[in-house]
């Protein structure tokens, strides 16, 4: 009895130092990010500067100087190391002691081929060229959480690799970035894209596959043209191209598993121009996307035999080009489980819990895949709609506009989801 009085009375005091230690250290947690979110807020004005420069002078793939230029001067004024160009205008700083454990935080810089119709002060100066997809804000949320991080280096358990990438809208600039170095020593990479869908100050993170594997392909199928009149001289490839069209869709609805995402979708059919006369020729072309890389690559195969097969049933010929040279083909992303349970903590002592949602699986394509095919990864959405600014309309629309409160939240959620990272995971300095 006098054992079990005093186990219990050990049991009972191991438990009451427990409790108050998760309380001190979730006040600590607590107090630590508030710090941090009232930094990156002191360098709103600053941040918004910087997005309205580069909203202003938007740069498609692999063209971004003037964005890199801003980059760098920002890095230099705060005394931050870099690397210049990787990936033609890429820029890659780092941050830390230089030594492992080592984490990247990823923004895109590349704008888009759109006609901005958003009248405001700062729309775009450059005539049928848009930041519409957010990469403004990205790269400028990035900027913040290093001159964040710069300022907090010495409290730095490892290294903090910063990565300013270019041609993500469909030039694979993150292929390109890896092939140069750019990961370095990362083991562990996150990345935030702007959602429309959320509104500012909340975030949303998601586990497995949350976007989609994706390439597009073009087709021309090759008969023999001649008068609509005598069609029996003829080699008709309007019918192998109907009738290719229509049998791809069975790829879908036919031979790919039900339980798994895949699209299929044929978006343009070109042919003759006259009504009495049937083309030699018949071009089409679309895209296709799948939550695994996997079921992409099948979906490219069926793809060429299904038009190649068609086109010989009606003794025309058919070429199909997926296009690797001019839009190479993305991984699906797939994002880590416990790198997402991070985010989702961090996310809730930073904005609080009421703020951090949980994702939806979306089949656009992102090439921040590439990374996560060498070193585990997290993508998250961070909140922007605000319906009395009208920043309410999606990406790639060319009304898309962005609550800028968003900045300095950013700023500060990369700062912590590098730092707690690297408090973290101590071990990985051990070789």
């Amino acid at each position: 009895m006098m054992i079990s009085h005093f186990m219990s009375r050990i049991l009972g005091a191991w438990l009451l130092f427990l409790i108050s230690f998760v309380e001190i250290r979730g006040s600590d947690d607590g107090s630590y990010m508030q710090q941090i979110l009232s930094s990156a807020q002191q360098d709103k004005d600053w941040l918004v500067s910087i997005r309205r420069q580069i909203h202003e002078n938007p740069e498609l793939g692999f063209e971004e100087h003037n964005t890199s230029a801003i980059i760098r001067r920002e890095l230099d004024k705060h005394d931050i190391p870099y690397r210049y160009p990787v990936a033609k205008t890429g820029v890659v700083a780092q941050i830390g002691s230089g030594s492992r454990p080592v984490v990247a935080l990823r923004a895109d810089m590349d704008a888009l081929p759109l006609q901005e119709l958003v009248q405001w002060e700062h729309m775009s100066k450059i005539e049928g060229k848009m930041h519409g997809c957010g990469h403004d804000a990205h790269t400028t949320m990035l900027l913040g959480a290093a001159k964040l991080l710069n300022q907090r280096k010495h409290k730095l358990k490892g290294t903090v690799r910063l990565l300013f990438q270019p041609a993500e809208e469909g030039g694979a600039g993150a292929s390109h970035m890896i092939k140069e170095g750019a990961l370095g020593d990362a083991e562990a990479i996150f990345a935030m894209h702007i959602g429309s869908h959320l509104s500012t100050g909340s975030i949303s993170s998601l586990s497995g596959p949350v976007l989609a594997a994706v390439c597009f392909f073009e087709a021309k199928i090759e008969g023999k043209g001649g008068l609509a009149a005598e069609p029996h001289t003829n080699v008709d490839p309007i019918l192998a191209a109907s009738f290719a069209v229509l049998a791809l869709q069975h790829l879908i609805s036919r031979e790919a598993d039900p339980l798994n995402s895949n699209v299929l979708s044929v978006t343009y059919v070109r042919g003759g121009i006259s009504l009495n006369v049937i083309p030699p020729y018949v071009e089409f072309g679309g895209t296709l996307r799948s939550l695994t890389t996997e079921g992409l690559h099948q979906l490219q195969l069926r793809l060429r035999e299904v038009i190649e097969g068609q086109a010989a049933v009606h003794r025309c010929n058919a070429y199909v080009d997926l296009k690797e040279d001019e839009y190479p083909s993305y991984p699906a992303v797939v994002n880590d489980k416990n790198l997402n349970m991070h985010v989702q903590r961090v996310g809730s002592l930073l904005l609080g819990p009421e703020n951090v949602k949980t994702g939806e699986k979306v089949m656009a394509g992102e090439d921040f895949a590439f990374y996560q095919e060498l070193i585990p990864g997290v993508m998250l959405s961070i909140g922007i709609r605000n319906e009395k600014l009208g920043s309410v309309y999606s990406p790639h629309s060319p009304y898309f506009f962005i609550d800028e409160d968003v900045l300095p939240i950013g700023a500060a959620l990369h700062t912590a989801l590098a730092e707690t990272y690297l408090d973290d995971h101590q071990h990985s300095d051990i070789k």
